[in-house]
């Protein structure tokens, strides 16, 4: 009895749940980073949250040691691969600020009845921010209330009740970080009904 009670113990411990570490960029295991097309963010990441792991993937004699099992065609289209790789992701990153730098940010003031306003906000999410956090951000800001939602071309933006335009227009160039220059206002007016 005591020889099956030792042997499920160890069949228990066999079965202990291994710690596994993901990538903070790519969320992949460290191993597999090198597949997604953050390699040089993953490597950054891993080298400052885990050197111990950057150590055994990256230090000289581990590429060293992968390098030598492959032949040398193998290893010029590894190189190859590799240097491709950077480019690609080098060229996302300056597609992407290139992006954010011509990105606009309108804000219109939408006369709903005789005194009555709603600014709309439209173009934040080019720039990296959360509609629904920056909505209720607002709301709580300005005291009223304020929404995300959908345009008629398919896009979002957030509605927030009363004349708040100047108070946005400043959040969005202080808090945000958007260049005054990428920021619009414009003031609408219902056309009234003849």
């Amino acid at each position: 009895m005591s020889t099956e009670a030792t042997a499920a113990e160890t069949a228990l411990a066999e079965q202990q749940a291994r710690h596994i570490v993901y990538c903070g960029v790519c969320t992949l295991p460290p191993e597999y980073c090198e597949f997604g097309g953050t390699a040089k963010k993953c490597r950054e990441w891993l080298e400052n949250n885990h050197p111990d792991m950057h150590e055994k993937f990256y230090s000289e004699e581990a590429v060293a040691a992968t390098l030598s099992t492959l032949s040398v065609d193998a290893q010029k289209r590894a190189a190859k691969d590799s240097q491709k790789k950077e480019a690609k992701a080098a060229a996302a990153e300056a597609k992407a600020a290139e992006t954010k730098a011509q990105a606009q940010v309108l804000i219109k003031r939408v006369e709903r009845n005789k005194r009555k306003y709603v600014t709309a906000v439209s173009g934040l999410e080019a720039h990296g921010m959360d509609l629904k956090k920056v909505a209720k951000e607002w709301g709580k800001k300005f005291a009223t209330g304020s929404s995300v939602t959908k345009t008629a071309s398919g896009g979002e933006e957030v509605v927030v009740q009363g004349d708040n335009s100047d108070e946005i227009f400043d959040w969005v160039v202080d808090v945000a970080g958007v260049p005054e220059a990428n920021v619009d206002c414009i003031e609408d007016k219902k056309k009234k009904a003849t």
